[in-house]
């Protein structure tokens, strides 16, 4: 798509998209369905977060699926839980989540399949700003919350491992929720430390929420992979559409990335949540797709996928998977699309993704 004709999209989709037909069994349009001709797709979303939104939105309000040859129809979630249930329920056709739901996801159903790469996300431990620790190996002795299950523990106990602790015998990790955190950090710490809590750990936009109304001082940021998962039914009934949908992708982050403000004020009014402009744009300031002049690349790299083995693994180790994960055989074959999911490295360490990147 030329930027003339993107522009042109965007500015004739300032209004929500019509709310898109019912989907028949397997995701197809019924008869005599107005889309006939488009293949239907459901796409599962997570609807306050933060940079994936704004993707979501722009795919939803845009005719960029449509020119794939695909019509979208947006089916909202709170988070990765719920929406793993419902895509096992057969709600949705493709899911934008986190690279640990997206495991277990696969993990639990071998009919989904990881086809590419959605975002960067970043997340991060901290303390008060009174806090005496300047390092994680400071926490040492200390109480630390975590949202257990999510990318964020895994993240924390790397880096106090990282630091030369070992998070089962030198701090006291206790599993306390995001929104849980916000009320803690809201009531204000005194000596040091919220209530019991000496430190936190969470993410984007949350992560970049706190950070940036100075309300905690950051002592570690680590990055996450997320990636997009498609059902292999979905694959096997419409050919090539993988690449397809990961095409209109790469163009809803050149539309992203040429207007933000749009895209902002797009994910604001769908998530009924209102974010300051800069804590959304650090939040998307580890995604280089939206380095501006820069290449934009769905594919998933060598790095990402190492990063992603080493989170199948920690989630053997804290047991929330029943056995060893084979990520290469979750990641959708060539002989499923026209190209692999996976690229080899092209940009030096970009692509490895995990705890400490930037």
């Amino acid at each position: 798509m030329s930027p003339a004709t993107l522009l042109i999209a965007l500015a004739a989709c300032s209004t929500p998209a019509p709310e898109a037909p019912v989907l028949g069994p397997g995701g197809s349009a019924g008869p005599g369905s107005p889309l006939a001709g488009l293949d239907p797709v459901r796409i599962g979303w997570q609807t306050t977060w933060a940079t994936q939104g704004q993707l979501a939105q722009i795919l939803a309000r845009t005719m960029l699926l449509q020119e794939q040859g695909m019509e979208p129809a947006l089916v909202g979630f709170t988070y990765g839980g719920p929406l793993n249930e419902g895509a096992l329920a057969g709600e949705v056709d493709v899911v934008l989540t986190a690279d640990q739901p997206a495991i277990m996801l696969c993990a639990k159903s071998p009919d989904w399949a990881i086809v590419g790469r959605l975002m960067y996300n970043r997340v991060g431990t901290f303390v008060p700003l009174d806090s005496p620790a300047q390092s994680m190996a400071d926490l040492a002795g200390k109480t630390v919350a975590i949202p257990y299950g999510a990318a964020a523990q895994r993240e924390t106990l790397w880096a106090l491992r990282e630091a030369g602790l070992d998070p089962a015998s030198d701090v006291t990790a206790v599993n306390l929720g995001i929104q849980e955190q916000v009320a803690l950090v809201g009531a204000g710490a005194k000596d040091g430390r919220w209530g019991s809590i000496d430190a936190g750990s969470a993410w984007d936009p949350t992560f970049a929420e706190l950070e940036h109304s100075a309300a905690v001082r950051v002592l570690d940021q680590g990055v996450v992979t997320s990636v997009v998962v498609m059902h292999r039914d979905y694959l096997t009934a419409h050919p090539g559409a993988d690449e397809r949908f990961l095409a209109a992708l790469g163009e809803a982050y050149a539309a992203y990335r040429s207007h933000p403000e749009q895209a902002d004020a797009w994910f604001v009014e769908a998530a009924g949540v209102q974010f300051d402009p800069a804590v959304l744009a650090l939040a998307a300031s580890v995604e280089p797709n939206l380095e501006l002049g820069g290449p934009i690349s769905t594919r998933l790299s060598e790095g990402d996928l190492a990063g992603m083995e080493r989170a199948a693994a920690f989630m053997l180790e804290a047991g929330l998977l029943k056995q060893p994960a084979d990520l290469r055989a979750m990641v959708a074959q060539p002989g499923e699309s026209a190209q692999p999911a996976v690229q080899e490295d092209a940009q030096g360490d970009q692509g490895q993704v995990g705890h400490g990147q930037p």
